[in-house]
Formats: C-alpha cells, structure tokens, sequence
C-alpha cells in the first residue's frame, strides 16, 4: 500500500470514529414488549403520607376538621398518596368504628379522601398496624402494634382467625367504596359525643372515595421475629379474610369486596422483594380457594406489590451494615430484575398490575440509605435526580405505580437521625424539596404521556407518547457526574425545545434550538433533560 492510500485510510478511520463519540438515536432500538400495560407518567409519582400531613393539628384550635391549606398546597405535587392508615384510629373499641371524627385521634378522614378526589389525587389506603386491645391478646414481651393481626395462639393458616381485620376492613370499604346499597344494619359507628360539642359519626356509604386498599405494610417482617412476620401461606390466609370474607364464608359483614365488590386489593407491599413468597400465596390459594369457572386461580389480591431501595448493600435481607450509602437506581441491577420478575409472574397471573408503594432516598449521609452529593450538585440535588430516575427506571420495566417514601421526614426537624428511612422526605414544613420541584414539573410537562420505548441505553433515552406527540427523556445513568454527547433524531422538525428542570420553581425552564435536518446534539448529564419537536 503506497502512502497515498495509507493517508486516506487514516483519514477514513478518523471520520468514523468522529462519528462514533456522538451516539445517535440509530444504535439499538428494541421492540418495547411491555408497551400494552400502558403505564402512564404521572402515575409513577405517588407519596406515602399520613391524615394529618393534610389536616389541621385536631389537638389545637381547631378539631381536625379541617384541610391545612398550606400543606394540601404542597401534597398536590403528587399524583397519589397511600395512606398510612393505623387501625386503632377507625377502630378504637373492638366492634365500634369511627372515621369523621376517628374516635382516637379526631381526624376527619371524609375530608382528605374528599379534598383528595377533588384534586385528582389518587388514593390507596394501607390499614395497618394492630389496635392494642388486639394485641394484649399476646405475652406482655411481644405486646405491639407489628404483631400478626390476629389474637394471640389463633391458626395462622385460617383465614377465620383474621376476622377482626376483615371486618374492619368491610366497614372501612362500606363507607368509602362505591356501593350504596349496603345494609345499613351492618354498620356499627361511634356516635357518641365525648365532650361538649363534639361531632359525632354520620351514616354514610358508598361515597366513592377509595377504590384501592392495602393489606397491611411488609406482613413479612423478617427483622421483628415470628410474632410479626408471616410466612407466605399464613399471609394469604390473612390476605382472604381481607379480600372477600375468604369467599363470602366469614358471614356478610367481613372483607372488602363483601362491601364493594368493585374495590381493588393490594398486597402489602412486601419488604423482601421475593417472589417466591407470592408463589405461595398463589399455591394457597389454589388449595383453600380453588378456580375460577375460566380456570384462572381465585386469587384473594387484585395488586401485586413490594419495596425495594436502592443501595450498595449486597446483603439488605439479613441487616443493615453501617458502611453502605444508597445507589442510583440504574447501577443497581437487583432493582430492575426483581421488577422483572415481578411483571412476569402478573402476566402469568391474568396481567395484574405491579405496584411497588415504598422506595427513596435519606438524605443524613451517615444513614446507609441515603443520596450523595455529585460533583457541584449537593444531596437534596442528588435524591431529586435519584427519585425521578427511579421512576423512568421502573417505567422501562412496566411497573404500574411507584409510591415514594415519604412526604415527610419521621424525625422532627432539627433532629440529625442516622438510622435508615428517618431523613426521606420530599417535602419539608414549608416548601417542597427539589425532588417534589423535579415531580411536580415533570407532571405538569408530560403527565398524561405514555412509557412507549427506549431507543438508547447509555445515555438512556426513553420515548413516551401523547395524542401522536412524542417526548424524549435523556439521562447518563451513572453517579459520577459523567456527561455524554447525543444526536437525537426529531425526523422532520426544525426545532427543538429543551425543558430544564429547575430546583425551587413549579415548571421546568426550555430553550428552543434549530436542528440540522431533523438532529440535535445535546449533552446529556446524570439529571434528565426533556425534548420534544415544536
């Protein structure tokens, strides 16, 4: 080969590898298989809460009947709540319930679902936790509100040693679910006043407020010991007490579908992400509920659901080591292959949702949960970074819901709590956190849209769809404040509008750029940025 040719092949070689340091939206695009469960944006944005992150301090002037404006203000960045919602507050006094007011507590739980449903805020509501005249059933050393939510020395395995639960759960469905012709005679309310007056519960039913409830919150508490922890086939005893009376067997005043056969049942979202422990409920209940006449299993839940956060700690189920710091949802592949398989055993199961109603961030470093700052970006910065991508990471996997924990820290402020889960939260006393800025803008921008593909994958680049329009989310998925160069294909457009997401702010900022015969370069960076043809 003389020099000539040896100068053009270098020259060749050269505008080749030019082209391959900007990748382009060409390299890989693979057919989404999990486009027809149509998971929607705004859908993957909810919030674990509680009644009074709502409502006005009952303990103060006013009664707690009354929404606190200020803080309904800030819930509205969210696009659903589950509600912890503690048994004992509708079911003070075994066999009398209460819900405006809760006879402990005086909250008005008819006026958050309200405000709720006048919003647009969807709500699924978790009844957990054990009364205390429940759990006095046990020795006096395992008295607590974790326990199994039975009396004490009951068959595990009978869904009748459940019926306490089951009924609560009955009256709860009655009030807020959506049929009105209940017998009224099988309601049992508080309505006496406990002082001058107070407020007394009103007969009232089918108001259709709540299509979802939740079975308890992680029934497979490894960590407590056998007097909270339910192995998979006493849990789907349980689970069918809850879900139907088991079958309608427990009398007519016992299981959520017996008041509304129309509500939802959501497994309790599981703290070991295991879908071994479903099977056996699954297998529970092909031998103690049978088959449907189309021969699918009579299941006793309509949701599957667990908890995963994400963090470098290879042994999470056995304990907590204090070295460990949580991770960028992409880097930790347990997070999308138990998603995985979770969507895999619901298309197996009749296509049932997938939900997972816990996971986030802390933001003390020394929890071994907790975000981390990057680069120039600080830890509140991070945790909105790591939050939004986990909810485009579980999309990408066909997860139906995503429910972060939660509004608000569990600590009081001021308090520097080390222990995991403590320094969660997305809002503070007075004004959203840069991960509920990142949240609400992001909903306002694209909530309706539709998951519909990923066309790259490093930078990920996600395409979701909107009455023929399409936005393109693109993110470096890393944690080490990596930048990478993309063309991004628009096909025909001329312009490009960019949207920024901006910390302190209700909507993203945009530039709009023109594009080279339908492309745009971009920098892509470990916070996603947004484009659409305009």
């Amino acid at each position: 080969m003389n020099s000539q040719k040896i100068f053009k092949s270098i020259l060749a070689l050269l505008f080749v590898c030019t082209l391959l340091s900007c990748k382009s939206e060409e390299e890989d695009i693979k057919e989404n298989k999990l486009a027809y469960r149509q998971i929607r944006m705004k859908d993957l944005f909810g919030i674990n809460a509680f009644e009074w992150d709502f409502l006005q301090n009952p303990h103060g002037n006013n009664d707690g009947n009354f929404i606190y404006e200020p803080k309904m203000d800030l819930m509205k960045s969210f696009s659903g709540v589950r509600h912890y919602m503690d048994w004992d507050k509708i079911e003070d006094k075994e066999g009398v319930y209460s819900f405006d007011p809760t006879t402990k507590g005086g909250w008005n739980y008819d006026l958050v679902y309200e405000r709720c449903k006048m919003e647009g805020i969807f709500v699924l509501s978790c009844l957990k936790n054990v009364p205390d005249w429940l759990y006095k059933t046990y020795p006096p050393g395992q008295q607590e509100v974790d326990v199994v939510p039975l009396k004490y020395g009951a068959n595990r395995e009978d869904p009748k040693s459940y019926k306490e639960v089951a009924r609560a759960i009955f009256q709860f469905s009655a009030r807020y679910g959506s049929n009105k012709n209940i017998d009224t005679n099988l309601i049992t309310l508080f309505k006496k006043p406990r002082w001058t007056n107070d407020r007394v519960n009103h007969m009232k039913v089918g108001l259709n407020l709540i299509k979802y409830v939740e079975c308890n919150n992680e029934p497979d508490k490894w960590w407590k010991g056998k007097k909270a922890q339910q192995t998979g086939r006493e849990y789907a005893a349980n689970l069918s007490a809850f879900y139907d009376g088991h079958k309608g067997t427990m009398g007519k005043n016992a299981g959520a579908k017996t008041a509304d056969p129309n509500m939802k049942v959501v497994i309790g979202g599981l703290a070991r992400a295991d879908v071994k422990y479903i099977r056996e409920i699954v297998e529970w209940c092909k031998e103690n509920r049978g088959y449907k006449p189309d021969g699918s299993v009579d299941l006793c839940f309509d949701v599957i659901n667990f908890h995963m956060y994400s963090n470098d700690n290879t042994t999470w189920f056995a304990k907590f080591k204090p070295n460990n710091k949580g991770v960028a949802p992409e880097t930790n592949e347990n997070m999308g292959k138990i998603a995985d398989t979770m969507v895999s055993l619901g298309e197996e199961l009749g296509n049932l949702e997938v939900w997972t109603t816990e996971t986030g961030y802390d933001l003390n470093e020394e929890s071994v949960q907790s975000a981390r700052p990057i680069g120039s970006k600080s830890i509140l910065l991070t945790q909105a970074d790591w939050i939004l991508r986990t909810s485009l990471m579980y999309a990408r996997h066909g997860l139906n819901r995503v429910f972060f924990y939660q509004a608000y820290d569990a600590h009081s402020p001021g308090f520097a709590a080390k222990t995991p889960f403590e320094t969660s939260g997305l809002l503070n006393e007075e004004k959203r956190r840069p991960a509920a800025d990142y949240i609400l803008q992001t909903t306002k921008l694209m909530g309706e849209y539709i998951y519909s593909n990923t066309i790259n994958n490093d930078p990920i680049v996600d395409v979701y769809t909107y009455k023929g329009k399409n936005m393109y989310i693109l993110v470096v998925p890393d944690q080490n404040d990596r930048k990478e160069k993309y063309k991004l294909n628009l096909k025909e457009a001329k312009t490009a509008r960019v949207h920024y997401l901006k910390p302190g702010a209700d909507q993203m900022d945009y530039k709009d750029f023109p594009t080279s015969n339908g492309k745009i370069e971009l920098e892509v960076t470990e916070t996603p940025i947004f484009v659409e043809a305009i």
